[in-house]
């Protein structure tokens, strides 16, 4: 008599229960067992099947059963935090209180759904989030779900089959002209501003940059200064502040003699301010800081700017675009494309090159007009 043939790990089994429903059980590698439910038998065993492909493609989700909400904290906390710098574990905590957890957080995790995620971008979308912090969204949990997929506690990213959301239209740069340039500088003269703007446009530092500066980074003697810190701003009084994001941004600037001038006469104000406010001034050693010594908020600096573009009838334009400023100026006195990058802060060659590329024509203009000039004489 023939023996019945033993059943291999993972081939599986299939029994109804007493309450009609069908169970199709399989054995994974580890010699747990993982069961699949159905109302019919060939419900239970599609079900079956599909998780056997799955293991032979090794995608199967062998994790435990958790909600996105307690995935999500685990992956945060216990992960990513770990690897990131304080400003961006703060951007990823805002994403997901604000918004990944309320809408999702509910939903078991091997449940969850392209369309659910779909509808999700969708709602941001229409409540109206820019497209450029629905991508920001979408970025978290793209990488929260690719650590759960890695780790078996789910067989695929569910983000990789969402449509393409709209593209952010990229803000145009409106750097002043060198006559604008010379303009502002004239009119700051001896205000509260001119130390920081006449900084911005020479030197092309970054806003949270800036209002990180302290004393101890600048040698008003040798006319350098170093880039150690950015900050940034999150609402309610609290201020994140940290390296700069690329090793190149952490860089040593040589300051032209009338910006080290003009610091003097900055560091000089500064000291009425701090007498005048008293006890009531905090020592932070900032360049640039609020009227009691603590950082500045950032739309602050940039409302203050604004006003006094108005006054003296230049452009409405961003604070950033003085750093754009800078750079044109710079390439178009002929200063090498790679000294630009290296006083920027670019992590790399080409982020100038891009950015920049619309003042090359100018420059090999200029360059040709140079070499007629040397071969006609």
């Amino acid at each position: 008599m023939t023996k019945p043939r033993r059943r291999a790990k993972g081939e599986g089994s299939i029994y109804q229960r007493k309450d009609g429903r069908y169970v199709a059980e399989m054995t994974l590698e580890d010699g747990k067992h993982k069961q699949f439910y159905g109302k019919t038998q060939k419900e239970a065993l599609e079900k079956l099947r599909k998780a056997q492909r799955e293991q032979e493609q090794g995608i199967l989700a062998t994790g435990p059963q958790q909600t996105v909400k307690q995935f999500l904290e685990y992956w945060l906390e216990d992960v990513h935090k770990l690897k990131v710098r304080p400003g961006t574990y703060e951007v990823y905590r805002t994403v997901l209180d604000n918004h990944l957890i309320p809408v999702l957080g509910h939903i078991k995790l091997q449940k969850l759904t392209t369309q659910q995620v779909q509808t999700l971008y969708a709602k941001k979308l229409k409540e109206g989030l820019s497209s450029q912090r629905v991508q920001t969204i979408r970025a978290v949990l793209h990488k929260a779900l690719d650590h759960a997929k890695r780790i078996k506690l789910v067989g695929s990213n569910v983000c990789d089959d969402v449509e393409a959301l709209p593209r952010q239209t990229q803000q145009e740069m409106q750097p002043l002209t060198p006559e604008q340039a010379h303009m502002l500088l004239q009119k700051v003269r001896e205000r509260r501003l001119e130390a920081v703007l006449t900084l911005a446009l020479t030197t092309g530092m970054r806003k949270g940059e800036i209002l990180s500066l302290r004393w101890q980074d600048i040698d008003l003697q040798k006319n350098t200064l170093q880039v150690r810190h950015t900050v940034s701003y999150r609402g309610r009084g609290k201020f994140i502040e940290g390296e700069p994001k690329a090793e190149k941004s952490k860089r040593k600037i040589t300051l032209p003699q009338f910006v080290v001038e003009t610091l003097k006469r900055h560091r000089a104000m500064q000291l009425e301010t701090r007498l005048q406010a008293g006890t009531r001034w905090v020592d932070n050693d900032l360049v640039f800081p609020n009227k009691r010594g603590a950082f500045m908020v950032p739309t602050t600096l940039s409302n203050h700017f604004f006003k006094l573009l108005e006054e003296i009838g230049l452009p409405h334009i961003r604070f950033h675009d003085l750093r754009h400023s800078a750079a044109t100026l710079l390439l178009s006195m002929g200063v090498p494309m790679k000294v630009v990058q290296e006083i920027l802060g670019h992590s790399n060659f080409n982020v100038t090159a891009n950015l920049y590329s619309h003042v090359l024509p100018t420059m090999q203009q200029e360059a040709m007009s140079k070499m007629d000039s040397f071969f006609r004489e």
